[in-house]
């Protein structure tokens, strides 16, 4: 039987933080940090997604695909302005988000650009090439990521409520993770597409996750430790102080206590289902659950006018 294709359907949404709080998980600030650090990575990463996906368009030979990852980017430069607004809050409740920034432009304005930090990557061609197809792929990587991240997402966020947590805030990581499962396929079938070698495709996205997993996770955790830094309560600051492996056990005690965030065990047991040659990343969402959401959100507006040549 073929599955159906469901058209991805890029939103407009319009969120107003002004009522909002920094502990928007109210008396769980490590989750609301953990989330908060959210809105300083991924501006960049999702501008530079736009950027490698619109260069990657003319390489497109499946008219479907190309429709998907036209509608891909215009999520993500969605959600990219989105989490501006979400970095515009926290500079109102006094946070210094620069450390954070600087380090998100590095990674992907430079050292994952078209020419990293400056330098050609080749004259003839060839090396151009595959260093676009190896964008993809780290994308692809990322993009599980984000993709098991927003099912759990659909799965448990109802938990917030009874935390009280910010009913702005809460949708708006509700928004962004129901349209990465809606989108969760895209990025690993383009990578797919334009690395047609089977089994160089098997080792190479298998080396980009023994590699993205772990920078992924100490950047999370490392831009909430610039925030607990800054944060009044003395646990956060004395916390912020805490190396990445003592992090990443407190994401565990925090996510099992309080099941506001997923947990490090869950996020590991996603890229042992990532090694089996069989993964897809279709297996790992409900579209139709992440639809019912979407569909339902008062901040949503109308189809961005984004137009492509």
């Amino acid at each position: 039987m073929v599955k159906k294709h469901i058209k991805i359907t890029p939103r407009t949404m319009a969120f107003d933080f002004s009522e909002s709080r920094i502990h928007w998980i109210a008396e769980d600030p490590f989750s609301s940090h953990t989330y908060n650090a959210i809105n300083i990575l991924l501006p960049a990463g999702e501008f530079w997604f736009c950027r490698v996906f619109n260069k990657a368009l003319p390489l497109i030979t499946d008219d479907l695909l190309k429709e998907d990852v036209k509608a891909f980017i215009k999520q993500e430069a969605m959600h990219a302005r989105a989490h501006i607004q979400g970095q515009h809050f926290m500079r109102e409740q006094n946070y210094d988000l620069e450390p954070g920034l600087k380090v998100a432009n590095a990674i992907f304005g430079q050292l994952l650009a078209d020419k990293p930090f400056g330098i050609p990557v080749d004259r003839s061609g060839f090396l151009e090439n595959y260093w676009l197809t190896l964008r993809v792929g780290i994308i692809a990587t990322i993009e599980h990521f984000t993709g098991v991240i927003g099912q759990w997402t659909l799965d448990n966020s109802h938990n917030w409520e009874k935390f009280d947590a910010d009913a702005e805030m809460s949708d708006l990581f509700r928004w962004h993770l129901a349209e990465e499962v809606e989108h969760r396929n895209v990025a690993f079938d383009l990578f797919h597409h334009l690395l047609q070698n089977k089994h160089g495709f098997y080792l190479t996205r298998q080396a980009l996750m023994a590699v993205i997993y772990p920078i992924f996770m100490y950047l999370m955790v490392d831009i909430g430790r610039g925030l607990a830094r800054q944060d009044s309560l003395e646990e956060m600051q004395k916390l912020a102080k805490a190396n990445v492996f003592k992090m990443w056990w407190e994401l565990e005690k925090v996510g099992r206590k309080t099941g506001n965030l997923p947990t490090f065990s869950f996020l590991t047991k996603s890229v042992l289902r990532w090694a089996s040659p069989k993964f897809h990343p279709d297996h790992e969402g409900n579209t139709e659950q992440a639809l019912a959401v979407l569909n339902n959100l008062p901040q949503y507006v109308q189809a961005p006018p984004v137009r492509f040549s």
